[in-house]
């Protein structure tokens, strides 16, 4: 998200907080963050790419919504209501509007290129809404439909996240639009947002199964799961908490003005001036090969370690702000995670929303599945495999490579160490907090310091291009 797109969408979520109090300002929101995921999504190389990403990302959350609809029982879910009608056509007038503007000559596009023909376009809108009908009306509470959608869902994640699944990918697409497949690479499929699209889906398809799921209608879903201020970078809000503050009466003030507006200049501030500027002397292969010394390798670390921290949190910032603007509160995501004292601490301060979807939907499940498995594993060893199974899929999850794979082992090595850690030295901390208050502080202080230093040196991972770049990192960083 550029400051463009900041600056243009603070004015718009300034109308549509107004827009709120009108009853058709909710048919404004969806249609806005309809609009947006077009206008947010970069160019792609491949011909009329960059307008079908944001189609099927909406095409998704329209099956999902027809699989998942728990607001109608047996009879009457054969009967589509008319707020469904309205949702439905207006979600295809939009797309169709914004395929008609291949034709305004020097007005055209919102999307980074022409979109296709008018008539594709219409095929694809049809042959989506035929889908959703059959299974919104032939499998009603059809375990099967959702099975296959997480199936589905799972399976684009790992073509876009797998660097030889996203090249035979982007070949394929090339010969199907008649582009030269020599120029396929793996960088080709720039789907935005569709991994934080994923993870809102997948949690109201795990929910639904576990009959967790509230009501809520086709309009309220696609605001949803396309809300343009978290579209591109979280946060991970649930549809059950989301859906209650659109519901909720919303009268626009000027304190709400005034709190979402310092909230965006707050963030943005942090992430195109901090980030920004640190962005140039931070960690990155290309630093990384021409720096010797020890000494300026420690900086580059350090730097990439608060560049990744002020770019994230300020696009948090942001999109919390918008969020206020429009009466949705969307979750925190940061709360001072290098000031925290052990890396268990770090990871409930960081991404929060992430550690809670997989907290939610990996390590729990894991970890029951364990206890009350067959075979009599130790509680060790079942806090072992939770812990350190939850943190590679949250690394794999950034991408399929051996650098991310050993970044989510690394925390979770290292959140296992502090778990036993914490398990045999609690009592004597309780009775050095009681007893020698001072001496206690000092070893927080401590504790803070190595566990900051624990995760810089964990960027090492994350931010290298390759497993032996990292390996050299690592030695100049300790004059090996």
């Amino acid at each position: 998200m550029s400051l463009t797109h900041i600056l243009v969408f603070s004015g718009v979520t300034v109308l549509l907080g107004l827009s709120r109090q009108r009853r058709w300002g909710l048919w404004l929101l969806m249609g806005e963050c309809i609009a947006a995921i077009y206008w947010l999504q970069p160019a792609a190389p491949i011909r009329h790419l960059n307008f079908w990403f944001p189609t099927t990302s909406i095409a998704l959350t329209v099956l999902v919504w027809a699989a998942t609809c728990t607001q109608f029982d047996e009879l009457s879910r054969r009967l589509i209501t008319n707020a469904t009608i309205i949702a439905a056509m207006m979600i295809s007038a939009i797309i169709i509007a914004i395929g008609l503007t291949r034709y305004l000559g020097p007005l055209c596009c919102l999307t980074p290129s022409r979109p296709p023909g008018i008539l594709l376009i219409t095929a694809s809108i049809a042959l989506v809404g035929t889908l959703s009908l059959i299974v919104f009306i032939l499998f009603p509470k059809n375990r099967r439909s959702t099975e296959l959608l997480i199936i589905l869902i799972l399976l684009l994640f790992l073509v876009l996240k797998t660097d030889p699944a996203a090249k035979t990918t982007s070949i394929w697409l090339r010969r199907l639009t008649g582009q030269s497949t020599q120029l396929a690479t793996t960088v080709d499929l720039p789907w935005l947002g569709f991994s934080f699209l994923a993870f809102r889906l997948l949690h109201v398809l795990r929910d639904y199964q576990t009959k967790k799921l509230p009501s809520y209608s086709l309009r309220e879903f696609i605001t949803y799961a396309i809300f343009f201020p978290a579209y591109t970078a979280g946060p991970i809000d649930r549809v059950q908490r989301f859906a209650g503050d659109l519901r909720k009466t919303f009268n626009f003030s000027v304190c709400d003005a005034r709190t979402g507006g310092q909230r965006i200049v707050v963030g943005a501030f942090k992430k195109f001036v901090i980030a920004d500027s640190l962005a140039i002397f931070s960690l990155s292969g290309i630093n990384a090969a021409q720096t010797t010394s020890p000494l300026w390798t420690w900086v580059l670390l350090y730097a990439f370690a608060l560049r990744i921290y002020f770019d994230f949190s300020g696009y948090t910032d942001i999109a919390i702000g918008l969020g206020q603007l429009m009466g949705i509160n969307l979750p925190e995501n940061f709360d001072r995670p290098y000031l925290k004292p052990n890396l268990t601490a770090f990871w409930n301060s960081w991404h929060i929303t992430l550690a809670q979807w997989f907290r939610a939907y990996i390590f729990n499940p894991l970890t029951r599945k364990l206890r009350s498995s067959n075979i009599n594993f130790p509680t060790i060893s079942i806090i072992f495999l939770g812990q350190l199974s939850t943190m590679i899929l949250i690394g794999l999850w950034h991408g399929i490579t051996w650098n991310f794979f050993i970044w989510g082992a690394w925390h979770g090595l290292g959140l296992f160490a502090h778990n036993r850690w914490s398990t045999y030295t609690r009592p004597h901390l309780t009775a050095l907090n009681e007893q020698r208050p001072g001496l206690a502080r000092v070893s927080r202080w401590c504790s803070t310091f190595l566990t900051f230093n624990y995760v810089a040196l964990g960027w090492v991972w994350f931010a290298m291009p390759s497993l032996g770049l990292s390996l050299r990192v690592f030695s100049k960083l300790f004059g090996v």
